[in-house]
């Protein structure tokens, strides 16, 4: 079973607060791996955050090929931050010969381009240099996108943490959002990839449990976007889906739950907006989602979410205190790393809710049912 968190911090945080968070529900996880999202960096990306990071595990080849392929393209290095990496013999750790965490600028004639175009371009940079690498098993190309850090690995989290010296906090490496998983795709054959979380133009999501609509979806999903690519798991449509509805629809964040987990229709003809919500059952049917899972998600505003399946099969729970708010799939992760909190605020979220975190870390409990 996976087990996932999610923090969102007033003050910069190092990994470590994530590491913490997830080591203390190692029973309820397989020790299998280790995979986080870092967005709103601190630390020497604090000053790049409107530059393009590149977060990449490859060979030498592979990094030749990505370099060959970013210059090709225009784009020029600016710096990079590389992790004090500690092997030895004893962690149960499968890495990757580099790990690549560089910032760019972009190509010169992009200069006078639109944010939009910008930003295509670096779905379209990320696709060719993923399709590059696969070619010849070079690596693995994460994310590509502003003022965000990726990061996915192989073996024993408390290992992961340890290779990387990532239990040692650091005033270089922090953030604001750190989403994180520990489990890797164990159901079926690994794949980096397959590690939660996802990401994609900003967009964020990372779940606990299965999609048994995964066939359904994937099948729609591959005509709507060019980066709406891999399916190497069944919760990666949750990301899709949220990136298609928000982004490419441009709809408030209510109608992914109401697409997801669309209300019976007896309770939809009672809802104010039924004749909205009957149109999204019939035209996005196919993004319907089922199974047990809790999902977390982050916005590209920063904004952060949490939804449960409609039978609220896997649990979740949001804690807080002034200067952060956590998202766990057990209390325990919480109560490890804000043991002062006070606990009567702590949400439970229900099958038909949304839980919205702002940027103020005001938190809204929001209602799919009248």
């Amino acid at each position: 079973m996976c087990r996932i968190g999610a923090i969102k911090s007033r003050d910069y945080i190092h990994p470590s607060w994530a590491l913490r968070l997830m080591r203390s529900q190692q029973k309820g996880h397989d020790n299998s791996g280790f995979a986080m999202v870092m967005q709103d960096l601190g630390g020497v990306f604090e000053n790049y955050k409107k530059y393009p990071v590149l977060s990449m595990a490859c060979t030498e080849e592979g990094m030749k090929t990505a370099e060959d392929i970013l210059y090709s393209m225009g784009f020029s290095r600016i710096g990079q931050w590389n992790p004090e990496i500690r092997p030895a013999d004893n962690l149960n750790i499968e890495p990757m010969p580099i790990y690549v965490f560089q910032f760019f600028h972009y190509p010169k004639s992009m200069r006078n381009a639109s944010q939009a175009e910008k930003e295509q371009l670096l779905v379209d940079a990320r696709i060719t240099l993923r399709r590059a690498l696969e070619a010849n098993g070079e690596g693995y190309v994460y994310s590509f996108w502003p003022d965000t850090l990726t990061l996915k690995e192989i073996g024993d989290p408390t290992d992961i943490g340890t290779y990387f010296n990532l239990w040692e906090e650091s005033k270089d490496f922090t953030a604001r959002i750190i989403t994180a998983q520990c489990r890797q795709n164990t159901n079926y054959d690994i794949v980096r990839y397959a590690a939660h979380p996802f990401f994609l133009q900003g967009y964020t999501v990372l779940a606990n449990g299965e999609n048994t609509f995964y066939e359904k979806n994937k099948h729609f999903q591959k005509s709507l976007h060019k980066g709406y690519i891999g399916f190497e798991s069944d919760s990666q449509c949750f990301l899709y889906t949220l990136h298609y509805i928000h982004r490419e629809l441009g709809w408030p964040l209510k109608y992914y739950k109401h697409t997801v987990t669309p209300l019976p229709f007896e309770e939809i003809e009672r809802h104010p907006e039924r004749d909205v919500l009957l149109r999204i059952r019939s035209s996005l049917a196919h993004l319907e989602i089922n199974g047990p899972n809790t999902l977390i998600g982050v916005l590209p505003d920063g904004q952060m979410f949490t939804c449960c399946d409609s039978k609220k099969l896997r649990p979740v729970v949001v804690g807080r205190n002034e200067d952060m708010v956590v998202i766990s799939s057990e209390v325990n992760g919480i109560n490890e790393i804000l043991p002062d909190r006070d606990w009567k605020q702590d949400i439970y979220p229900h099958a038909r809710e949304t839980v919205i975190i702002n940027n103020e870390l005001e938190v809204n409990q929001w209602q799919q049912c009248v």
